[in-house]
């Protein structure tokens, strides 16, 4: 089955799509060829867009119900050009959507307690455009369940990387930075996942709001940068870090509000220091998560690198400089044949794959479900 998937992650960067060849074998596993891959920026309105309206206090219920439709035609577009690049007709197309808010512990509300979810890209035009089926809005059915709603992709990390001698942490680096552990010789109901703070969304925000740039391109300007010892260590303290998994952040913790706090505590700092600082964040808190969680060195001895910010070099090697502290070697997904850069969009082509068969796929150890869930909803042609 030829299946395309579409992320678009909590940093509003774009659309990135996958387009992959997926089969089962006579005992169920699954194989996938990844045929070809595709990165579309977000216009900068729509961007300016997305970003007012996640974690918003006020916003326009008529614009929310826009974007949805909006960024439903920007995702079938992006389908119908990456599409153009391969010759085996479409199948299926599994869109993650954008993430406006996600709220994975219940709060109050109106007289109950609740989690929440929302991620908008109207799937009913992406599959009329397309004339393909799509599967989309995975994340509630896992929290109905009982789950926290993410994270998913270590579905496909089970897949791929487990190992029969070597413990493995995947470690996805996108807006926010989120790992799967997976021991050796595990099995599914073996694997932890969980969210282990700010991947690359502070250091965006920085970025935009000192430099007027919308990333640190290779890590160059926190490369120029000394690390504000004392502003690490204080937002290492978050509450966040401390919780057990399974846990999920977003903007709701490391948005706005943390950013200009991080900007207000630094204030007289160097612009070049302050994002070396909020690199190190990201850096010092994943490792302080391999560090918290999985505590006997033999657990865990590798860690493969995916998203965004494995394209930071500074990032990575202050990541690899905590981690050689641990025994623990640095990899990346490239080095697995798998972009870092696709692979959460593979992700949700295979997830539409499991929900198009009526299968399960959220990882109840992972994301806290009481059981496992068939993921989505289906929009047809």
């Amino acid at each position: 089955m030829i299946v395309a998937g579409v992320m678009s992650g909590t940093s509003a960067d774009g659309i990135n799509v996958a387009i992959v060849d997926i089969r089962a074998d006579r005992a169920g596993g699954r194989h996938f060829d990844l045929l070809t891959h595709a990165a579309f920026p977000y216009p900068p309105d729509v961007r300016r867009t997305i970003l007012a309206s996640m974690n918003s206090k006020k916003a326009s219920v008529a614009d929310l119900a826009r974007l949805n439709f909006l960024l439903g035609e920007l995702y079938a577009g992006a389908v119908a050009r990456t599409r153009r690049l391969i010759k085996p007709t479409l199948d299926l197309v599994g869109c993650h959507g954008q993430t406006i808010y996600h709220q994975g512990e219940a709060a109050a509300f109106l007289g109950r307690r609740l989690a929440a979810t929302w991620q908008t890209g109207e799937g009913a035009v992406v599959a009329a455009r397309l004339q393909v089926p799509v599967v989309s809005d995975f994340r509630p059915a896992d929290i109905a369940a009982g789950g926290k709603g993410a994270p998913l992709v270590p579905f496909l990390d089970y897949l791929i990387y487990r190992h029969d001698r070597i413990g493995r942490v995947v470690q996805n680096i996108g807006g926010i930075a989120n790992l799967t552990a997976i021991p050796a010789k595990a099995k599914a109901s073996a694997v932890i996942a969980f969210d282990s703070g700010p991947g690359n969304m502070l250091i965006d925000a920085l970025c935009e709001r000192l430099y007027g740039r919308r990333y640190d391109r290779d890590g160059r300007i926190a490369s120029t940068g000394k690390v504000l010892v004392p502003l690490l260590a204080h937002a290492m303290r978050h509450p966040f870090f401390r919780k057990s998994p399974p846990k999920t952040a977003g903007r709701e913790e490391f948005g706005r509000e943390f950013a200009s706090d991080f900007v207000r505590r630094a204030r007289g700092s160097r612009k070049q220091d302050i994002v070396a600082t909020a690199t190190a964040l990201t850096a010092y808190s994943i490792a302080d998560a391999v560090r918290r969680f999985f505590p006997r060195r033999s657990q865990v001895t590798e860690m493969i690198v995916s998203g965004g910010g494995a394209r930071n070099s500074t990032l990575l090697a202050m990541l690899a400089g905590q981690l050689q502290l641990l025994g623990v070697r640095l990899l990346t997904s490239d080095e697995f044949g798998l972009p870092t850069e696709a692979k959460e969009a593979v992700a949700f082509a295979l997830l539409a794959y499991e929900t198009w068969n009526r299968r399960p796929a959220n990882l109840p150890s992972a994301t806290g479900a009481r059981k496992p869930a068939v993921l989505g909803k289906i929009s047809y042609a």
